[in-house]
């Protein structure tokens, strides 16, 4: 099973304060363990929303919303893509991420095909699966 792991923003990444070296090295040590365990699929750090945007959608009309955004503790600062066993494997490798104090990492379960059930039907399924060769064949 895959989860997302994600890192909350905080006041230092909106501001776009960069890690220490310290932090970096860390971070990359944990990095390998993960990939050695065959559990990292995919990681990134994000710019800070100044940098970003949102487009709200209301019936056919679409807004867009120019960062910076306020609440910080609703922006994701980074994520991680595991593949794991259980949840709870996921959260033992999470326990282990070298993070300091007043930091809040959320664990989130990825949908597979198989978790949508009759109205996911063959045709779609079969979409998805050629959709996913071809990313697979661009990198």
């Amino acid at each position: 099973m895959r989860f997302m792991v994600i890192v909350k923003a905080s006041k230092d990444s909106e501001a776009g304060v960069m890690p220490t070296e310290r932090m970096l090295t860390e971070m990359g040590k944990y990095n390998e363990e993960l990939v050695k365990a065959g559990v990292m699929l995919a990681g990134e750090g994000l710019q800070p929303s100044s940098k970003g945007a949102r487009v709200r959608f209301e019936g056919k009309q679409r807004t867009v919303i120019d960062g910076p955004f306020s609440e910080t503790k609703e922006l994701v600062a980074g994520y991680w893509l595991w593949q794991v066993r259980s949840k709870d494997e996921a959260i033992e490798w999470l326990k282990r991420a070298p993070f300091t104090d007043n930091e809040e990492v959320e664990l989130r379960q990825v949908f597979e095909m198989e978790d949508f059930g009759a109205e996911f039907t063959p045709e779609l399924r079969e979409q998805e699966k050629r959709l996913m060769d071809e990313i697979k064949k661009k990198k």
